[in-house]
């Protein structure tokens, strides 16, 4: 009697033994899909048969929802499997609930590729249409250096959530935690990081040098507004540099002035600039002091300057004496029918001559003139009151106006008289007289200033 209640003790215990190494405890899932009482064969077929419903959520959201594919699980994947078995199996059957994940030995492509690339442009989608965050930000205002208040958004972190992704269970729905693109905050490295940039960008000073004169440009006088880049690079609102420029120009530059003249005689007259003096182009000058305070550079040397006449970059920048015209340059008289030619401060030559015919209109117009070039021998085209059209050959050839205006030999003419202009004067050139004017050619250079009263 005891022995037969020993040998069904026994055998219970070897077909619990049996059944609880052969199959899947009741309440057993595998990437939540029920496997209790099956052998790791029968859960092998069940996940091989299962669908994956590739529903993608991010919080209670559904956001995506991908085609309907079944598990990757082959042949191969048994051993994992049964040794999911071995790990879950206990003495006695147990009802505790648990879920082992499980990924296939085969790659998804659809769930790691595919899918994934979806959902990442899914989420770029629905950004467009959410509130972007806005970070707090240092910047420079009407002189003041404020850092603006951060604003949270309801943007997605797409990078993150992708990581997620990449994170999840092999099951039939991927639920997401929402992951949200969080702004900069006002105490953030980076914020301070601008609001350093900006304090040293207002400290800053651009010596700036116009001729032979420097004006020290401070950034706390000439930069009101200014910004940060991403890079951290400090961008700098031109506006008030433009102002100090232009004021620079209009109280230095001669392009289109007076200038106050001292006659051989020793007279003090006022001419009107003409061809000749110069001018700051403000707008490109503007530009590179602009750049010099972003660079934290020290000095800069005016660089962009303009005129008018046959050069146009400005004749004369470099004359700093003589009210602008400098020490080298050639004085034409009209009432006196004389012209003096002038080398650092010195007479170098003088003669007579005969310039524009008065009575017709035709006078050498008066101004501050530059030369334009220089020629010999030359052909001089043109026309004149009673000639409409002549061509004429001179020997030398020493232009200052662009209607063709200049010094030239003249030995047709007859009449050196000082008073041969008023009736029987040039067609607005000074001619000079051939004995003359090799030394006057010689004498005179490209750009000097030529001033006619």
């Amino acid at each position: 009697m005891v022995s037969s209640l020993i040998v069904i003790i026994v055998l219970a215990a070897a077909g619990v033994y049996y059944h609880q190494s052969t199959k899947f405890n009741a309440n057993i899932t595998i990437n939540h899909t029920k496997v209790g009482g099956l052998t790791a064969d029968q859960a092998l077929e069940k996940l091989k048969s299962t669908v994956l419903k590739n529903e993608v959520y991010v919080g209670q959201d559904q956001i995506f929802d991908g085609k309907d594919t079944k598990m990757e699980f082959g042949k191969n994947d048994l051993a994992n499997v049964k040794e999911l078995l071995e790990k879950q199996q206990t003495i006695l059957p147990s009802k505790e609930a648990k879920n082992y994940s499980l990924l296939p030995a085969k790659a998804d492509q659809y769930r790691s590729q595919i899918l994934k690339k979806q959902l990442e442009d899914k989420l770029i989608s629905l950004n467009k249409s959410l509130l972007a965050p806005k970070d707090a930000k240092a910047r420079l205002e009407q002189g003041k250096i404020i850092v603006s208040k951060s604003v949270d958004g309801k943007q997605y972190n797409v990078p993150q959530l992708i990581k997620n992704y990449e994170k999840q269970e092999y099951t039939s729905e991927i639920h997401l935690s929402p992951e949200y693109l969080q702004p900069l905050k006002e105490a953030s490295p980076i914020v301070k990081k601008e609001k350093q940039l900006l304090e040293e960008l207002i400290q800053r000073t651009v010596d700036y040098k116009v001729q032979d004169k420097v004006y020290s440009l401070k950034g706390t006088e000439v930069i009101t507004n200014a910004s940060v880049t991403k890079d951290m690079h400090i961008t700098v609102d031109p506006a008030d540099i433009k102002n100090k420029i232009t004021k620079i120009n209009d109280s230095q530059s001669t392009l289109n002035k007076n200038f106050t003249f001292k006659t051989h005689s020793g007279s003090v007259i006022s001419v009107k600039g003409e061809s000749y003096g110069w001018a700051i182009n403000v707008t490109k000058e503007t530009k590179r002091v602009q750049k010099a305070f972003e660079k934290g550079e020290k000095a800069l040397d005016a660089d962009h300057i303009y005129g008018t006449g046959w050069s146009t970059y400005g004749t004369g920048y470099n004359a700093t004496t003589n009210n602008g015209i400098g020490s080298t340059y050639a004085e034409v008289s009209i009432k006196e029918q004389r012209i003096w030619l002038y080398k650092n401060g010195k007479l170098a030559y003088t003669t007579n001559v005969v310039t524009g015919r008065h009575n017709t209109h035709e006078d050498t117009p008066p101004g501050v003139w530059y030369v334009m070039y220089k020629e010999t021998p030359s052909i001089l085209e043109g026309s004149e009151v009673g000639n409409p059209n002549y061509s004429v050959k001179v020997q030398y050839w020493a232009p200052f106006t662009l209607s063709g205006c200049g010094f030239h030999d003249a030995s047709w003419r007859r009449n050196w008289a000082s008073n041969a202009y008023l009736t029987k004067g040039s067609g607005g050139c000074v001619n000079t007289p051939s004995s003359a004017m090799k030394v006057v050619y010689d004498t005179l250079n490209k750009n000097e200033p030529v001033v006619v009263y």
